[in-house]
């Protein structure tokens, strides 16, 4: 399950994006300026989608921190700037593909599943270790010590998004939304209690709770 975050001034834009990227099964979390997006430069992400005329901090300043950060995290780049000259730019910034608005959203969606299989593929096949824990993401398999663990389709969309952020806190609202969806409408103590079977059934698995917060 690949994490996206789009930055995104225009909101209308922006709404549109998220629910097509969302319908797609990416973990899609949204920004409309570089600044607020900057702050969550150390979270897991498969590839950022930027607009490059954001108010205040453009793209360009966006990639630069986004790159220097971590140099092999791909970047696409929107805008509504159709020159060559602009075009040369955002590979310059290190961008891997760049659209020019407006475009089709079906094509910008092809070309974002090419990309992160392209830069990902050698990844695809390893798995996540924990303790003496295994999980294949591609079979949807937890071993420990050659014995299947169990779980629910929830279950184990929980323990890779925990295992994949290890020593970041999120609240319920958060995991919500990352691993059920923004649309779910039932009680948030859902998180909870898929926490508690999931801790019973993977102990080894260290889970930390903060209080008034997640």
């Amino acid at each position: 399950m690949y994490v996206v975050y789009l930055v995104e001034d225009e909101e209308r834009l922006r709404k549109i994006l998220v629910m097509y990227l969302e319908k797609e099964g990416y973990l899609v979390r949204a920004f409309s300026n570089a600044e607020d997006a900057m702050e969550h430069l150390n979270d897991h992400v498969d590839l950022w989608l930027l607009d490059i005329g954001l108010p205040g901090a453009d793209g360009f300043e966006l990639i630069t921190e986004i790159k220097k950060n971590n140099e092999d995290i791909p970047v696409i780049f929107t805008s509504a700037r159709d020159s060559e000259m602009d075009r040369i730019m955002g590979l310059k910034y290190g961008s891997e593909d760049y659209l020019t608005k407006p475009f089709s959203i079906q094509e910008l969606i092809i070309r974002i599943d090419k990309l992160l299989k392209r830069v990902y593929r050698k990844n695809e096949k390893q798995e996540l270790k924990y303790d003496t824990y295994i999980i294949n993401e591609q079979n949807r398999t937890i071993l420990d010590k050659d014995f299947e663990i169990k779980l629910t389709s929830k279950e184990f969309d929980l323990v890779s998004f925990f295992i994949r952020n290890r020593k970041k806190a999120y609240s319920r609202d958060q995991i919500l939304k990352f691993v059920w969806d923004k649309y779910y409408e039932g009680s948030d103590r859902v998180v909870d209690d898929t926490v508690r079977r999931m801790r019973k059934k993977l102990p080894k698995i260290r889970l930390e709770t903060i209080y008034g917060y997640g």
